[in-house]
């Protein structure tokens, strides 16, 4: 009788420890979960790209660029999507990244691309371009960048719809625009804007509140303030500003690089 209630103990003890030790197993596999959580409006995530649903129709991807002079750089762009169509803006930065942006938008979404549009011609806003193509999904451009991205050796294996200063997009039954404002970042820059969200993609014409003024060689800092009042002055009450890099936010973002760039 005693060897069996001393076995018992025994057998309640490890029982005991063994939930003790399960339950911190637990407890630690979920902190090591938080910590290597997400936001929660990122819905993709890999070395390579991320995703974040900003709004009902509007997505923000990011890529990244190795760069001599800044390091690793994340470069943003911006996705619509409405009834099964999607309009991007910048590709990301390279082809295997924007293999992944086409795969999610098709196979997660359920979504047609019916249009990419680089917002100027620099490496972070066309360096997947060659991916686009190979899915047959139609570049648009403004007269102004296929002129630099040709001067640049940038060659396309598709026809680029081309458009001078703005073009209206039919996503479902809802407009995308790309508008140019004028010249600043560089001098064929331009914007997406979606009404339905109320949403704007700024693209490195517009900083995240904090950033440093970056790569000027090809930008015009005289004319680079009065191009965001213009902006500013048409969208006063925007709800969402993407910029090319960093964190989105809302018109802030036009008063930050306005005042970053302002003649002293």
């Amino acid at each position: 009788m005693t060897k069996l209630l001393l076995t018992l103990f025994l057998l309640s003890g490890l029982t005991f420890i063994s939930c003790k030790e399960s339950s911190s197993k637990q407890k630690t596999n979920t902190e090591n979960t938080k910590t290597h959580s997400v936001d929660n409006l990122t819905i993709y995530q890999t070395e390579n790209l991320i995703i974040k649903k900003l709004s009902n129709h509007t997505y923000e991807h990011i890529s990244y660029l190795n760069t001599d002079d800044y390091g690793k750089v994340s470069c943003n762009g911006m996705l619509v999507i409405n009834e099964n169509k999607g309009i991007i803006f910048d590709t990301p930065t390279d082809n295997k990244s924007s293999l992944e942006l086409i795969d999610f938008v098709t196979n997660k979404l359920k979504s047609e691309i019916i249009a990419i549009i680089p917002t100027h011609f620099h490496e972070d806003c066309v360096g997947g371009i060659e991916e686009f193509e190979k899915h047959n999904i139609q570049t648009y451009a403004t007269s102004q960048t296929i002129e630099l991205l040709k001067n640049n050796g940038q060659n396309f294996s598709k026809p680029i719809k081309e458009f001078d200063n703005s073009q209206t997009l039919n996503i479902g039954n809802k407009k995308v625009y790309a508008e140019y404002f004028g010249e600043g970042h560089t001098k064929d820059n331009i914007i997406g804007y979606f009404p339905e969200d109320n949403a704007i993609f700024g693209g490195c014409l517009i900083k995240k509140v904090g950033a440093s003024k970056g790569y000027l060689g090809d930008a015009n800092t005289d004319k680079w303030s009065e191009t965001v009042r213009k902006i500013k002055f048409k969208y006063p009450n925007i709800e969402i500003v993407i910029p090319g890099h960093g964190e989105s936010g809302r018109t802030e973002l036009f008063d930050y690089t306005i005042e970053l760039f302002e003649l002293k």
